[in-house]
């Protein structure tokens, strides 16, 4: 069955213990070590949540807030699109992931919920963890268009490409990974900074990738039919400008989410066509997320769809 790109219902968490992610620092070079102390940086970030949701809601998004628990010692529960995703054709995809403190961020609870509401097949991938070094991380990991079933990936410590084959096998997706570098020349930690797949286009940073591998990215990027909006990367590497999302809301209008430091960072004539692919473009002010975690709006927000009734299979 064809599969929605785009959805209005989004789960987020509040965080408790933000911040700075030693463990995760390894591999993810758009952290910055902090200059506050934790209970500081922990209500700058939750500050900035609740804003990000009222703005979300504000447009006509659903918005199903998770709250962290109490005495997490998860700094990075606050992005849990790493650890799974859903899809409308009822599907519901959990992740092995590298950081392994990260691995904690895993909510029984949700799942079983979401599961129940919902009616979804588990697909459990989380197996791969056990043999190092395969990993996944969700739709950081992987940057989908669901209505062709293509999955984009960079390969890095963080997406491996057994576990990609494996996803694509079970998912009925054909795959196209490549390596991207980034400003240290290192492996990229998540495609989702440098790449957005969107109902009509496409924002990619293409020189972030491998030369030798560009063309055919940038080939099987023009195959899904769509505008290709380049991003420098410079974008890329100091205004999360890959690092976007775009949604619907309840009357079916399309919204792009981004960070202001994202949108301040288009040009003129970026923008210009971004607002003209999309009804509402919403800039959300996140700073202290951005600079400690090392992730933006997309890596905050896990995308629900509704499973297909059984009637509609």
């Amino acid at each position: 069955m064809k599969q929605v790109q785009n959805t209005s219902v989004v789960l987020m968490i509040s965080p408790t213990c933000f911040g700075f992610n030693e463990e995760a620092f390894k591999t993810n070079s758009f952290q910055n070590r902090p200059q506050k102390d934790e209970e500081s940086i922990n209500e700058l970030a939750k500050q900035e949540f609740d804003a990000f949701v009222r703005d979300l809601e504000n447009l006509g998004v659903t918005v199903l807030v998770a709250g962290d628990f109490p005495n997490s010692r998860t700094p990075d529960s606050i992005f849990p699109n790493n650890w799974f995703s859903t899809h409308s054709d009822g599907n519901l995809v959990l992740y092995p992931m590298a950081v392994k403190n990260r691995r904690k961020e895993r909510r029984d609870d949700l799942i079983e919920d979401l599961m129940i509401k919902n009616s979804y097949q588990k697909v459990d991938l989380t197996y791969f963890e056990s043999e190092e070094l395969a990993y996944l991380e969700g739709t950081g990991s992987l940057v989908l268009d669901r209505d062709k079933k293509v999955a984009f990936a960079a390969i890095s410590p963080r997406t491996d490409e057994k576990v990609l084959e494996e996803f694509c096998r079970r998912m009925k997706y054909q795959k196209v990974c490549f390596k991207a570098i980034g400003k240290d020349q290192e492996e990229i930690y998540h495609t989702n900074v440098m790449m957005c797949i969107a109902d009509q286009f496409v924002l990619i940073g293409f020189d972030t990738i491998a030369e030798d591998q560009r063309e055919f990215v940038r080939k099987s990027v023009g195959d899904l039919g769509k505008e290709v909006i380049e991003l420098s990367n410079h974008q890329i590497y100091e205004e999360f400008a890959g690092n976007m999302l775009q949604l619907i809301n309840e009357n079916d209008e399309s919204i792009l989410v981004m960070s202001e430091k994202a949108y301040a960072g288009l040009s003129k004539d970026q923008l210009a066509r971004l607002t003209f692919l999309n009804d509402h473009i919403l800039a959300v002010k996140i700073p202290t997320i951005e600079r400690i975690g090392g992730g933006s709006v997309r890596c905050m927000l896990a995308e629900i769809f509704t499973a297909p009734k059984m009637e509609e299979c």
